[in-house]
Parts: structure tokens; C-alpha cells; sequence
């Protein structure tokens, strides 16, 4: 039971923060979260709710980094682990899981974002430009910030990956 109460000690504190952010002056936003070793921000308009990774059905002849489907509330998401979408990780890999992170409910898909960990809010003065879009990145790669410590981190633009013709197709 601790580790219940320390999980809905966080999801309180990261919706306190994510109430204080959006009363905040205008400036870009992100929940910050780590997956196959690397940082990545989602912008905090296109992410919603947080869970506590539960079991899965897996699903026949799905991509390796498709790894099922999971009652979240009521409702049916597709799980999607970030690292194995992005190729960082071998679906040989055995990892803890622990977080998923859902999609926001304006894009109407019942979908969710396997992380390894949630690294908090950030925001857009928390950061330099570490460089631009490459042009070759898919359309859901954003830019390479750098925060004061001289961490890498990658923008992931959720609304553009739940579009994305390789996220939609989870039949291998």
C-alpha cells in the first residue's frame, strides 16, 4: 500500500503543477518522461492522464512494441511502448514496466505511451535549443532542447504521432 499512496502523492502533486502551469504566463509546457534511456518532453496539451502500468491482453501478430490492450478507467487503450516504437530498444529487452501516459481526449483515441519514468513538469525557460527539427525526423519529432544541466531532451509531438502511418499500423 505504500507504494499506492506514494503513486497518488505524485498524481497529486503533478496535477497541482499542471493547474499552476496553465495560470502561468504563455510559454510552451511539457511533461518530462524517460523511456529506453533518453528524455523526452510531451507537449502538456497533448498528454492526459497518467496510470500505473496494469495488465495488458496482448494481442496476436501486433507489432513488438504493441503490447496489448489495457482497461484504463473503464475504457480500452492500446499500449504503446515508446522506446520499442522508436527502435531504442530490442523487443529481446526485458524492462520493470512502470507508467502509462495517455493521450489527450481532444484526439479521441483510446491510446496510451508505455514510459519507464516520469521525470515532472517543464517549462519553456527551463530550456535552450539544442538544435532544429531534422528534416529527415518524422513529422511527431520536435526540436532537441538542453536543460541547464546540460541534458538532452526530445520533443514528441503526440498529436502528430497519433496520425502517424507507422503508430496506426500495430499488425506486424
Amino acid at each position: 500500500m505504500p507504494h499506492r499512496e506514494a503513486l497518488r502523492d505524485l498524481q497529486t502533486r503533478l496535477v497541482n503543477q499542471l493547474q499552476e502551469a496553465k495560470s502561468a504566463a504563455p510559454g510552451r509546457s511539457w511533461l518530462a518522461v524517460e523511456s529506453a534511456g533518453h528524455s523526452f518532453l510531451f507537449p502538456l496539451t497533448e498528454a492526459g492522464e497518467i496510470f500505473p502500468m496494469v495488465p495488458l491482453m496482448p494481442m496476436p501478430h501486433a507489432q513488438p512494441w504493441f503490447l496489448g490492450v489495457a482497461n484504463l478507467r473503464g475504457h480500452l487503450h492500446g499500449v504503446v511502448d515508446l522506446g520499442r516504437f522508436l527502435g531504442l530498444v530490442s523487443s529481446e529487452s526485458v524492462r520493470e514496466p512502470t507508467m502509462l501516459v495517455a493521450f489527450s481526449t481532444a484526439f479521441e483515441v483510446n491510446a496510451a505511451l508505455r514510459v519507464d519514468r516520469l521525470a515532472g513538469l517543464r517549462a519553456e525557460a527551463d530550456f535552450s535549443l539544442d538544435s532544429d527539427v531534422d528534416a529527415a525526423a518524422p513529422s511527431f519529432v520536435g526540436q532537441r532542447l538542453r536543460d541547464a544541466g546540460g541534458r538532452v531532451w526530445q520533443e514528441i509531438r503526440l498529436a502528430a504521432l497519433v496520425r502517424h502511418e507507422a503508430f496506426l499500423k500495430i499488425v506486424g
